[in-house]
């Protein structure tokens, strides 16, 4: 069963982060609380919506996803995570997740759903090839936090 996340599910919700952090190598960079979960993803505003996975009445798997704007395609949404536990693995409950966002996506008219996937990380791969995801190999992510975003925004005129 796939269900939207609420707010009764940020400790949830921070748990399965860190069991990501963890998966990727980087649970040290991982510093998100469950409060910044609760105030972030929830009320008027929200900067978030997740999705939980739940396997005989376990947490098996999340997604969290936004919006985003293409000024040449018009709006998507933006797959922040995308995390199925090791024991749950090969159910189809990352393709049912996926499956999920790109309803929503539609639901809403979007005209694209978009996510990154770690080099290293092969049966990922593998599952988004299957579906018929493009991979965009000439495109680098970049990434501004820290001291770095704190000097940029100083150099305003």
């Amino acid at each position: 069963m796939i269900r939207p996340a609420n707010l009764a599910d940020a400790a949830l919700l921070r748990t399965l982060i860190r069991e990501l952090a963890e998966f990727e190598r980087e649970l040290d960079l991982c510093v998100i609380e469950e409060a910044d979960l609760a105030r972030d993803g929830y009320g008027s505003n929200p900067k978030f919506r997740a999705l939980i996975a739940e396997w005989d009445g376990q947490p098996a798997g999340y997604a969290v996803f936004f919006g985003y704007y293409s000024t040449w395609a018009g709006p998507g949404l933006y797959l922040e995570d995308l995390f199925v536990r090791l024991p749950f693995r090969g159910k189809g409950i990352g393709t049912a997740l996926l499956a999920a966002v790109a309803q929503i996506a539609l639901q809403e008219d979007r005209r694209a759903m978009r996510w990154e996937v770690l080099d290293w990380n092969q049966g990922a791969i593998d599952l988004y090839k299957s579906l018929g995801a493009e991979f965009r190999d000439q495109w680098r992510s970049v990434l501004l936090k820290d001291d770095a975003l704190r000097q940029l925004a100083e150099k305003t005129v």
